[in-house]
Formats: structure tokens, C-alpha cells, sequence
């Protein structure tokens, strides 16, 4: 089997999937803000880490995935700035921050369980690991590398000589001194480790800590939870590419800084955006918010939009159109009715099984894959042996065969009277049959065995 290249955002290159322990990977991704429904632009990072875990099992890895419930502390914008998410999910709601994490952690678990996205092997949320982040602020504080403000608890970033690498944040954006819009921070890119609670303000979630009430930065979570779970150093992060510059690199600076430990990471991957509209990337705040229900009421299902996905390289921009969903529907629709007809096994076909594993073991070449998969099945190559090996990637379940759906009377008639027509070599009738057929929502292939009808 091919070795296992993954692109690596803090080397800049593709770089071998080598385990810190034998047989072990550990792995962490950034998981939801609960303050609302994921959107599909979100779903798709959990999608190609869903992807990524079933290629490192591949290889016979046992993953050790960890991924975090942020439902404390995440305020509006990546400044340490705007009001606290969840606060503001509650008073949307008229519920309380604590019903809304709770609703929407469910509701963020029953989207993955619906794309066929394996379970993280350890959920954490930020607000049962307090005390943990508390530890390493004061870890922090007692190594140097902090600040305080009347409104929290800073890292000081200019005490770290090497901030901002995996960002290539360059030197002179670290400059001391600028204050524009920066309140009482030293330094431009310094940020919050630690917020205070204001003075006359009620907040639902505060805790005692460093003297006052208050809650923890965006950033703390993620190196206190990842550490405490997978240990000072540990194999992949991952997320989404907007985290890049800001919150990953704080996380970085934050967990080499108190551990000492470089690199805190042996690879950092990263997803592209879902694009929508003109070029914007989905957000929750605007209009182009999409959800996976979204996807089911217009009557696509989770698997139709997992297989959307990809059908592109998780590192490239993909733009998502209804029409483009609708042609990844009818795709994989007639990926299930060829599959579904296939052997169990037949001759092995060594050579398509190699082409398939080595375009995933190429930094999750998934695009690639599919297109080898579509080859064999063109070509009457494969059997159901192979694409169970196959789906094992790609999640797609498609040696789950669904019960045909009976098909109405009507469109059984006219799909008898074409055929007639065939046999009477009057082909302008039989197209123009098969075009009504397609009309009224039936696909008709023309096969060895006779013609076959499906719901499109």
C-alpha cells in the first residue's frame, strides 16, 4: 500500500503520515459553536475530516479522535471583540445559553450521524474543562508570557519569537505600539486568554478565576482540551482555512509557549470554503445560510450532499449551486442502480484497487477516487467485494440497497408503448416517450437485460 501524504499548512508541502506512537494517530478538529445550526459550509470540514479518519484506519491506524463543543466564550469576531455567541443565541431564542448549547449540540450530532460522519472517539465542551483552562492561563502567567487589562487576561505575543508561522504573519504586522481599535492591548495581534466579566454586567456563564468572574477566550479551549486528551504533542489538527490566521495560530503560540514543546503539531490541514452566491463563503449572520435541513425539505438527502463534496479536492473553493446538488443527486442515484446489479466477487482487479487507494493516500485525492470508481464500473471491472473496500472511504453506503419505490401505472405504460416502438424501429416515437418518461420525473436506461425505470 502507498504511504499516506497529507498536506501540511505548517510545512507547506505534502508530508508523510509518520505516527508519534505506533499505530496510534492522534487527532483533533475544531468542532461547532452551538449557538445555532451548523450550515453546510461548516459540514463540509467535517466531511473531509470524516474522509481523512477513514484513510488513516486504511492504513490500520487506530485514531484517537478528539473534537471540541464550544458553547462558552466565542465572541462575535476573531479580536476578542462583539457580544458572547452563546449570550446572543439566548436572547434570540428566549432560552437559556444552556438550553441553546444543549439543542444545538444535538442537533450539530444528528447532522454528522446523517452525512455518515464516525463519531469522534471523545467529545469535550468548553464549559467541562474550565478548570483546565484556568491551569494553563495561569501556566502562562507564571512563564511570562501574559498581560492584564481591566477587561481580561492577554498573551503577549512579542514574547514568542516565532507567533504568526503558520500564517506567515510577517514581522513588521507585529509592530508594539499601534492603537488603533486595539483598547488596552500592547501589541496588534495579541489576544484574549482570558475575558473579565464588565463591571454591572449579568452573564449567564461566568466563573472565579484570577480574582474576578469572568470566562475564557475563544482560543484556550482547544490547546487545554487537545493537551489534556492527546498529550503535549500530538499527530494532526485540523479545520477549517479561516482558522488559519487567527485562531490556530493562537492556539499554537498558546500551547508551545506553555508546554515548550515545538512542534505542539506534526500536521495541520485545513478545508477550503463552500461558496455561494457571488464568491462569499456561507456564514451563519447572513443571508446564504444553508442548513442540512435545508438540503431535506427541497428533497435531497444528507448522503446526495456528502457525495457533492467529493466530488472536489477538499483544499480547493467549491461553489454550491441547487443545480449542482441536483446533478450530485442524480449522480449518485445511478452510482446505487449500477452498484446494486454488480457480483458480489469476480476477479480481483488489483491495478483499479491500487489507482483508487493511491488517489486517496495522495492527500485525499477524493475527486480522483470517484473518477477510478466510475472507470471500473464503465469498463465492468468491479464487484461488490471492491466497492464495499471502496465506500469504506467514501461513506457513502452504497451496498445498502433501498427498496425500489413501485412505479405508477402510467409510467409503466409509457415505457411499454416505447419499447414497442423499438422493436418497430420507429425511433422518433421512442425519444419522444422517453422524454415525457423524464418529464414527469422517471429516468429510462436501455440495458442487456431490457429496460429499466427509476425515480429521479
Amino acid at each position: 500500500m502507498t504511504m499516506l501524504k497529507l498536506y501540511n499548512t505548517r510545512t507547506k508541502q505534502k508530508d508523510v503520515c509518520q505516527p508519534l506512537h505506533d499505530h496510534v494517530v492522534g487527532l483533533y478538529t475544531c468542532g461547532p459553536t452551538v449557538y445555532n445550526y451548523a450550515h453546510i459550509g461548516n459540514l463540509r470540514t467535517y466531511v473531509f475530516e470524516d474522509v481523512l479518519k477513514r484513510a488513516l484506519k486504511n492504513h490500520g491506524l487506530k485514531v484517537n479522535h478528539v473534537m471540541n463543543i464550544t458553547d462558552v466564550g466565542h465572541l462575535t469576531d476573531d479580536g476578542d471583540q462583539g457580544e458572547d455567541k452563546m449570550e446572543k443565541g439566548s436572547e434570540r431564542e428566549g432560552k437559556t445559553a444552556w438550553d441553546i448549547a444543549a439543542f444545538y449540540t444535538e442537533a450539530f450530532k444528528k447532522d454528522i450521524e446523517e452525512l455518515n460522519i464516525i463519531e469522534p472517539s471523545i467529545w469535550c465542551t468548553a464549559t467541562d474543562h474550565i478548570q483546565e483552562q484556568i491551569d494553563q492561563v495561569q501556566t502562562l502567567i507564571d512563564k511570562g508570557f501574559t498581560y492584564q487589562t481591566s477587561d481580561g487576561i492577554y498573551f503577549d505575543t512579542t514574547k514568542l519569537e516565532d507567533y504568526g508561522k503558520l500564517a506567515n504573519l510577517k514581522a513588521h504586522d507585529l509592530r508594539a505600539g499601534e492603537r488603533v481599535d486595539m483598547g488596552e492591548k500592547k501589541n496588534p495581534h495579541d489576544f484574549a486568554l482570558w475575558k473579565f466579566t464588565k463591571d454591572g454586567e449579568t452573564r449567564q456563564m461566568e466563573w472565579d478565576a484570577f480574582g474576578k468572574k469572568g470566562f475564557p477566550g475563544w482560543h484556550i479551549e482547544c490547546s487545554a482540551m487537545s493537551m489534556k486528551y492527546l498529550g503535549n504533542q500530538f499527530d494532526i489538527h485540523c479545520g477549517g482555512i479561516d482558522h488559519v490566521p487567527v485562531h490556530h495560530t493562537n492556539e499554537i503560540a498558546q500551547a508551545e509557549a506553555a508546554s515548550g514543546t515545538k512542534p505542539w503539531v506534526n500536521i495541520w490541514m485545513h478545508g477550503e470554503f463552500l461558496l455561494i452566491g457571488d464568491n462569499d463563503k456561507m456564514a451563519k449572520s447572513g443571508d446564504n445560510f444553508i442548513t442540512l435541513q435545508t438540503i431535506k425539505d427541497k428533497g435531497f438527502s444528507p448522503l446526495d450532499y456528502r457525495y457533492y463534496l467529493l466530488q472536489a479536492h477538499y483544499r480547493k473553493q467549491l461553489a454550491f449551486s441547487w443545480e449542482a446538488l441536483q446533478a450530485a443527486k442524480n449522480g449518485l442515484k445511478r452510482l446505487r442502480n449500477i452498484v446494486r446489479y454488480l457480483p458480489e466477487k469476480s476477479e480481483e482487479n488489483p491495478h483499479l484497487e491500487h489507482e483508487f487507494f493511491s488517489a486517496i493516500n495522495d492527500d485525499l485525492n477524493t475527486s480522483e477516487a470517484l473518477a477510478v470508481l466510475w472507470r471500473g464500473l464503465k469498463e465492468e471491472k468491479l464487484d461488490m467485494h471492491t466497492i464495499k473496500k471502496f465506500d469504506k472511504i467514501l461513506g457513502l453506503n452504497l451496498h445498502e440497497i433501498e427498496e425500489d419505490e413501485p412505479i405508477p401505472a402510467t409510467i409503466q405504460e409509457l415505457a411499454d408503448k416505447r419499447q414497442q416502438a423499438r422493436e418497430e424501429k420507429d425511433w422518433a416515437l421512442s425519444d419522444n416517450l422517453r422524454d415525457e418518461i423524464t418529464k414527469l420525473g422517471y429516468t429510462l436506461e436501455d440495458t442487456q437485460d431490457g429496460q429499466t425505470i427509476t425515480k429521479t
